[in-house]
């Protein structure tokens, strides 16, 4: 498993303008970014236990940001897609969502997934970390504060 999250993302894995405000359609909406990635199996059978999850408790973090999951047998190793509203996605108790980085992670391998949730709880806990995601103006922009970010609480690559 990769030890960075910038090196489970492309740029066209980003998404920067998700339109919907209602907390299904946004999901889809970034969902359909992972559709033609090469570990996902089974785009229906991750999408829908990606809901099912996102049904049983809330996936938001705080301060704008949630990450909607599911551990599943339709993705042969770790995805992420990202995507960001400006508009805002309402979560449950009102939470006003902004981004979200969604992940797929195999049933096989939690700790991949612990290891991942860690490092994106610790590099969201940092409020410039926060600003400069919130305020990348294209998916380049986003990889660079991501990577940015990943070396000051990481070290270099």
């Amino acid at each position: 498993m990769p030890s960075r999250l910038s090196q489970l993302i492309d740029p066209t894995r980003i998404s920067l303008q998700v339109k919907s405000t209602k907390r299904t359609s946004a999901l889809n909406e970034v969902a359909q970014l992972l559709a033609t990635h090469p570990a996902v199996s089974n785009f229906d059978g991750f999408y829908a236990e990606l809901l099912a999850r996102d049904r049983l408790d809330t996936t938001s973090l705080g301060h704008g940001f949630a990450v909607p999951h599911a551990r599943t047998d339709h993705v042969q190793s770790i995805v992420l897609a990202i995507g960001r509203s400006d508009a805002g996605v309402q979560f449950e108790g009102g939470e006003i969502v902004r981004m979200m980085f969604m992940l797929g992670t195999p049933k096989t391998r939690p700790g991949d997934y612990l290891q991942v949730l860690s490092t994106l709880c610790r590099l969201l806990k940092d409020a410039e970390n926060r600003d400069a995601f919130l305020g990348a103006r294209s998916p380049e922009e986003f990889m660079a504060a991501l990577t940015a970010a990943e070396t000051k609480l990481l070290g270099p690559a």
